[in-house]
């Protein structure tokens, strides 16, 4: 129920229209990651896939925000959300431990590289969860995707959002290749995010 309203708001407030640019929706396993300029980033590429895919697509927060009270609800009962520890010190083990189950239990997961929200018009550095886990994962798909206006829709620091017309812009498969290092594939998955823009 919590999910059924959370895709009826998001399509309602800001739309939360898809325009598959570089893949066509399959179900085939994917890592969906864009770029992050306001919380309303989340459902709006979570809402824009078609509910055969949004059933089996699991983003990925941060548990230290939205871990507990309220959040914790719309995290797990409306998004199925893979919490992850942001602080290195506080994990347990490997960070990226909760997002290796995820795939290998057949999910595919929405992600933010850049690793918080970032209020400028292009994305920050990725960090290297994404190459680690394309590396690990070879068969999954990691399928760029920009997000546009919902950084104006609520930025950082608003309450309520403004209604604009937000779209996920679903580009074209960035797998790792063979003898490529961390920082050239991190920089070539930015490129395709902003090549969308």
């Amino acid at each position: 129920m919590i999910r059924r309203a959370l895709v009826m708001l998001a399509k309602l407030l800001f739309g939360a229209y898809p325009r598959w640019i570089g893949v066509q929706p399959d179900a085939r396993q994917r890592i969906y990651f864009a770029n992050h300029g306001s919380h309303l980033d989340t459902v709006t590429l979570w809402a824009s896939l078609p509910p055969s895919l949004r059933r089996r697509t699991r983003p990925v927060a941060a548990k230290d925000y939205w871990g507990s009270g309220f959040r914790a609800v719309i995290a797990h009962r409306g998004l199925n959300a893979v919490l992850i520890e942001r602080d290195r010190n506080k994990a347990d083990g490997d960070p990226l431990a909760p997002l290796h189950e995820a795939l290998a239990a057949g999910d595919s997961l929405i992600l933010f590289p850049e690793g918080t929200r970032n209020p400028g018009e292009t994305p920050g550095a990725f960090k290297s969860g994404l190459y680690h886990l394309a590396c690990a994962h070879p068969d999954v798909e990691p399928v760029a995707v920009y997000l546009d206006n919902a950084r104006r829709s609520l930025p950082k620091g608003s309450l309520l959002p403004v209604p604009l017309i937000c779209s996920a812009r679903f580009g074209p498969v960035v797998k790792v290749e063979a003898g490529e290092t961390k920082e050239a594939y991190l920089q070539r998955a930015r490129a395709a995010v902003m090549e969308l823009a």
